[in-house]
Order: C-alpha cells, then sequence, then structure tokens
C-alpha cells in the first residue's frame, strides 16, 4: 500500500518513516511538510493512507482532512499528535485511527492491520472511509468490505429476520433480550447476547459505547458532553436515538473505531 506522511517536525517524521519502511508492504511516497504540500503530492501519488499531523503550518492537519474528502480514490487519514484532545475532532472525520507520539511500534502495527483489512483484495486500492456527519453521508465508511459480505440473521424467536447491518443503528441489551434498533425506527428482538451479536458484526463499523449497547458508527451524527466526563452520542435513524458513551470507552473509541 502507498503511505504519505504529512509532518512538519522532522525528528517525528523520520521516526515514522523508519517504522513504516519496516513493513515490506508499505510503499513510502514523498513526505509533506504542510497541508498545502500533501494536497499537491496526493493529487499526484494517490496514496491509500495518509498519517497526518494535526499541528501544521497553513493548512492544519483537520482542515487538511476535510480536503482531502474530495479526493479521489480517498485515502484512509491516520491522525498523528502528541495531543489527546483532538480524539473527538479525528473521530468525527472518520480517522483510521488517531495514533499519540511519540510512536509505539506495536500501536503502528495495529492501525496498519486495521488498514489490511479494509482494502479490497482483489484491486489492493482503498475504499472511501465514510460518514459520521450528515457532510459524509455518502462516503460509506468501513462500507469498504465486499459487496458479498452476507446479511444478518436475527432469530427472534419464531423467525429468521434478515437484516442489513448498514440500516441498523444500535443494539441494547434489555433484560434477557437485546433490542435491534434500525434507523428507520423498526425494533427486532432477540435472546442472542449483545456479545454473540457484536461477533456477527465483525468487520462492520460497530462499537461497544458502553456495556449495554453496541453501535453503528456510520450511524453517528454528534457526540454531546452529558456529565462526569461522560457523553452521548446522537444517531442519525428516525428518532435522532441518542445512547450513552462511558468514560472508558470515550477512551478507547478512536482506538477501536473501526470496530476490530
Amino acid at each position: 500500500m502507498k503511505v504519505m506522511i504529512a509532518e512538519d517536525e522532522r525528528l517525528a517524521r523520520e521516526e515514522l518513516t523508519y517504522l513504516l519502511s519496516r513493513e515490506r508492504d508499505v510503499e513510502l511516497l514523498p513526505f509533506a511538510a504542510s497541508g498545502v504540500q500533501l494536497l499537491e503530492l496526493a493529487a499526484v501519488h494517490k496514496p491509500d493512507v495518509v498519517f497526518l499531523d494535526i499541528h501544521m503550518p497553513g493548512l492544519d492537519g483537520v482542515q487538511t482532512a476535510h480536503k482531502l474528502m474530495d479526493v479521489d480514490p480517498r485515502p484512509y487519514i491516520v491522525f498523528a499528535t502528541a495531543y489527546e484532545q483532538y480524539a473527538v475532532e479525528a473521530f468525527r472525520l472518520e480517522a483510521v485511527d488517531y495514533l499519540l507520539k511519540p510512536y509505539d511500534e506495536e500501536r503502528l502495527r495495529q492501525t496498519l492491520q486495521k488498514i489490511r483489512k479494509m482494502r479490497t483484495p482483489s484491486e489492493g486500492t482503498a475504499f472511501p472511509l465514510g460518514a459520521a456527519t450528515a457532510s459524509l453521508a455518502a462516503d460509506g465508511q468501513i462500507r469498504s468490505r465486499s459487496a458479498f459480505k452476507p446479511k444478518l440473521l436475527i432469530d427472534d424467536g419464531s423467525r429468521m429476520v434478515v437484516v442489513e447491518p448498514a440500516k441498523i443503528s444500535y443494539a441494547v441489551k434489555e433484560e434477557k433480550l437485546t433490542q435491534i434498533h434500525m434507523a428507520d425506527g423498526q425494533v427486532h428482538a432477540t435472546r442472542q447476547t449483545l456479545q454473540e451479536l457484536e461477533e456477527k458484526l465483525t468487520g462492520y463499523a460497530f462499537f461497544r459505547t458502553h456495556r449495554s449497547y453496541l453501535v453503528n458508527v456510520d450511524r453517528i451524527d454528534e457526540i454531546e458532553p452529558w456529565f462526569n466526563g461522560a457523553y452521548n452520542v446522537v444517531l442519525k435513524d428516525a428518532g435522532r436515538s441518542k445512547v450513552p458513551l462511558s468514560r472508558v470507552a470515550a477512551k478507547e473509541l478512536i482506538k477501536r473505531l473501526q470496530g476490530e
């Protein structure tokens, strides 16, 4: 996969270059030292993956990421910064991952493995990441799966209901049942546990925001503060559902954004 680094700090750039050079399937493209330079180079070299520093002169990483959404094909974006407070913004921009400096080699490998799983084996190119906000709705994050991905079968006790995972808004454990809430307002009840459902959805963009909630990342529209460091996730569905995001889950959200 073709990888481009956008980083204005020489030492940080050299460290990341060294770590990436140890991966056999990584082809390092010319680096960029600013957001403007990255956009120019990306138009020529068409990277599959961009490691994007948030703090850069001129266009910062967040502004640059917005502009990368218009690049065709759109590369996977991995944010890199020394500041954790940008994690939510990275999440809203549908970054594949969010790496803190100094880089941890094992953490970087986990990120690369996420990307490998999302790439199409037959073509070896990245699909666009997708939409957690209305402006990104057409992009389809983590719908980078094969079109032949099986649908989800839900056993509601009397029949098997065929469900498209992309149309699920969220699932919640309620007593002995798991309630699966669809984006159009329908609700399917099943005796399958939330853990069993999560395993069936491996490879799709679902994330545990709370021990009792499993959320479709593509349906997330907003993250709003609640209390005691916790948040609510507002979903793009018929009822603008609000789902709790625990403090622990908030810290892990970016790390597990692609629902490993």
